[in-house]
């Protein structure tokens, strides 16, 4: 076969996943601009007066005052006209000025979104790693007392209340065992980590700074446990609900009856037939995780996304509500895209869907 074939061939072969991702990519694009017109809507329709929440009473009953403030922020234009004035702003990365902090929404979140994504990964990965072991016992102990004991384990990390139960760790390992530290990403007598990344832990590393490190590694341990101990209830469930429908697969009594090992069977086999599913509930988990931390952000004063979201919707900051409801939007899309792409990865059947 000529070299000419082999390449034709081989570009056949890649041509499906970059058609798939191509579309994937479209489709998202599409959407992104959907939540850029909910978000404007949504925000919009949010009762109250933003004229007197940015100005405050005194300043907003002069009216001279109160119309400046109007005219400088198009708030006298139609709606699909501030929502274009909006979109070309948008496109050129501003975000606003928030009327809570006085700066630009874009560098409000560029401190608050790494804060929020180094807990989501840490819990994310933690639950992963606990929930693939039960999951994966619970189905091989399908019936048996392994598996009770794991199933009620997860039901009451799924009904137990997430702000009660960071308050519960506050309590108990801050302020009585004194093991953990309190609040906030690194204690008062370190300094932040030169900016690089915006996730504390891998500053410090890039830096070498091994004490910034463990010390921001300690912040993060009770955020990271109580988020972690919620997740582990909803992914061990599908985990275990996915090992069940492929342990009963004829590939997978085929891999049994050659005689190979059990770990073999369930690395090579079992959790690669689950892959697909156990991907899609662990996308949407990290998503809930990115956008749904702030009462535990809250409790311990981590400066994230959620606490921000908070802030902004208390004091009625339009420009700080559409940013969080802009980011929230695109990490939804950006994590199905991923997840889409993964997809495509692991089975090429999809490609062609």
């Amino acid at each position: 076969m000529t070299t000419v074939a082999v390449q034709r061939q081989a570009q056949r072969r890649r041509s499906p996943l970059i058609g798939y991702l191509l579309r994937r990519a479209g489709t998202s694009l599409l959407l992104l601009v959907g939540v850029t017109i909910v978000t404007f809507a949504l925000t919009n329709l949010v009762p109250g007066d933003p004229v007197s929440a940015a100005l405050g009473e005194g300043a907003s009953q002069n009216p001279a005052t109160r119309d400046a403030f109007i005219k400088e922020h198009g708030l006298d234009q139609p709606l699909f006209v501030q929502y274009f004035i909006y979109m070309g702003n948008l496109l050129r990365g501003d975000l606003g000025t928030s009327l809570v902090t006085g700066r630009p929404v874009t560098s409000d979140l560029a401190t608050a979104v790494p804060a929020t994504i180094e807990i989501a990964i840490g819990a994310i990965i933690v639950s992963l790693a606990v929930s693939i072991v039960l999951g994966t016992l619970a189905a091989y102990r399908r019936g048996l007392v392994t598996d009770q004991v794991i199933r009620v384990v997860t039901l009451v990390g799924l009904s137990v209340p997430t702000f009660w139960l960071a308050l519960v760790s506050f309590y108990v390992f801050f302020l009585e065992l004194r093991i953990a530290p309190g609040s906030g990403r690194i204690s008062p007598s370190i300094t932040p980590p030169p900016r690089v990344t915006g996730l504390y832990t891998v500053d410090y590393l890039l830096n070498g700074d091994a004490v910034g490190f463990f010390d921001a590694l300690a912040h993060l341990a009770l955020p990271v446990m109580v988020l972690s101990l919620v997740t582990i209830g909803l992914l061990t469930r599908f985990i275990r609900t996915s090992v069940l429908e492929v342990l009963g697969s004829d590939y997978v009594r085929a891999a049994r009856a050659k005689g190979l090992p059990a770990m073999r069977v369930i690395l090579d086999y079992v959790l690669r037939g689950a892959s697909l599913p156990i991907l899609t509930v662990v996308g949407v988990a990290f998503g809930a995780l990115l956008s749904g931390t702030v009462l535990v952000e809250s409790v311990f004063a981590w400066p994230g996304l959620g606490t921000y979201a908070y802030n902004s919707a208390a004091n009625l900051d339009l420009p700080g509500i559409m940013g969080v409801g802009l980011v929230v939007g695109v990490i939804y899309l950006l994590i199905n895209f991923i997840v889409d792409l993964l997809y495509g990865v692991l089975d090429p059947r999809v490609r062609i869907a």
